[in-house]
């Protein structure tokens, strides 16, 4: 059974959760969390199983010169290396690598892909589809990049307005020993119960009735740091249901898919490739690719990434799809070499989509559907009820920093209302 009543409970131990619950108690409320999970985290976990760290959700540090978690890290004596710093990427053309010219003209298109969506953005409810250019020899290869690698989902399906009020500036920091044992050590000390999902969420009177198979937990206030892929699902039943508005909001933030694999190396081949360096090829209209980051901190593991479509494609597809689609990706440019430098069958891969306490990476907004992360953090219930997370911050939304600074900020706001009384 969880201990008994508090003045703020907090469903969900990720970011967003041990933000709010350190938070609260530094303000002097009793608090309690429960998480649905066997561990904290939510969706930045760092796996072990090749023998060195390796992030399976959330991997760096983005905006680290505004992000909160920095300096957190940097006090617990946590190593950051400036990702930027040390990137080296090759590029595939399909038959050959790209030369300096080559990596010249992809920095022009790139600088004119940026200013005309910009442009673009005089108009009002397009999808970043609709702004950017196309047809040139590189509009696709920026397109994917800024769409399913970065923003996890088809450019189609992403709001102008939203990606640029979303994108990132500063530097971006890898934890030498990863984003979700970060976590893990900035959870430590809290009242945290794991292996406790909400099932019901009572909100409608003075106090919050969280139900669940640990009992029964009553609170003056509550927030819920769960994603919209999880909210939409009903996993969790708010009774009574939740405002129109709110309801709207999450279902113009649907999640999107960042999944990554980790395949260790059989020998001392490392393809020609620094640690550090990124592994990517041009793609003409309609294709779609993984992009792979190689050995990081020397490590004898490559990374990789598929995102948007071709990620929910390849979780259908099941278990060895993403081992499968990485390998023949790496095959394009190497040939068998891949083959002999690589042991996919000892990969490791997250499938955050199936992740029922996920169902995506992060929330993707829909065109047309501007102010919808706003709404979504807006109290509920005269403040007695607050939903936070990465797909509530209007600037950092997809980002450890966003969902950080969402749940410390819910927390706050948690604390002054039960300070009027409102929610006591």
């Amino acid at each position: 059974m969880v201990p008994g009543d508090c003045d703020l409970l907090i469903v969900g131990a990720g970011a967003a959760g041990i933000a709010a619950a350190r938070e609260a108690l530094s303000l002097g409320l009793r608090v309690r969390v429960l998480e649905a999970r066997d561990r904290v985290g939510g969706r930045a976990v760092t796996d072990h199983a090749l023998g060195s760290p390796l992030d399976l959700g959330a991997t760096w540090l983005h905006a680290a010169q505004s992000n909160p978690l920095v300096p957190l890290a940097r006090e617990a004596g946590l190593g950051l290396l400036d990702h930027d710093s040390v990137r080296d990427s090759r590029m595939w053309m399909g038959s050959r690598w790209a030369t300096p010219d080559d990596t010249k003209d992809y920095h022009e298109a790139e600088r004119t892909w940026h200013e005309a969506v910009l442009v673009a953005a005089a108009r009002p409810g397009i999808s970043l589809a609709e702004a950017a250019p196309r047809g040139g020899p590189w509009d696709a290869t920026i397109t994917h990049w800024e769409g399913p690698v970065i923003a996890a989902a088809e450019a189609g399906s992403i709001a102008l307005s939203d990606y640029l009020a979303t994108l990132l500036n500063g530097s971006n920091l890898l934890p030498r020993e990863g984003c979700g044992h970060l976590l893990v050590h900035l959870s430590q000390g809290l009242p945290i119960t794991t292996g406790a999902p909400v099932r019901r969420l009572l909100w409608g009177g003075r106090r919050v009735r969280a139900e669940g198979a640990f009992g029964a937990v009553e609170a003056g206030a509550a927030i819920v740091t769960v994603s919209t892929g999880v909210l939409a699902s009903g996993a969790i039943r708010f009774d009574p249901a939740l405002p129109d508005a709110t309801q709207a909001a999450i279902e113009a933030l649907p999640m999107g898919l960042l999944n990554k694999i980790g395949l260790p190396a059989a020998g001392e081949d490392r393809l020609d490739l620094p640690a550090f360096g990124g592994l990517e090829r041009r793609l003409d209209e309609g294709e779609r690719a993984m992009t792979f980051v190689a050995w990081p901190f020397g490590r004898d593991v490559l990374q990789g990434f598929a995102g948007g479509a071709l990620a929910w494609e390849l979780e259908r597809a099941g278990p060895a799809a993403m081992a499968e689609e990485a390998m023949g990706e790496i095959r394009r440019a190497y040939g068998a070499r891949a083959d002999r430098a690589l042991r996919p069958e000892r990969a490791v891969a997250s499938a955050w989509g199936a992740d029922p306490w996920s169902r995506g990476a992060y929330a993707a907004l829909r065109p047309g559907a501007a102010g919808a992360r706003q709404t979504l953090g807006a109290p509920i219930g005269g403040g007695r009820l607050r939903l936070a997370g990465e797909a509530g911050h209007a600037s950092l939304a997809g980002t450890l920093a966003g969902a950080w600074l969402s749940g410390a900020g819910a927390a706050r706001e948690a604390a002054a209302t039960l300070a009027r009384g409102v929610a006591a």
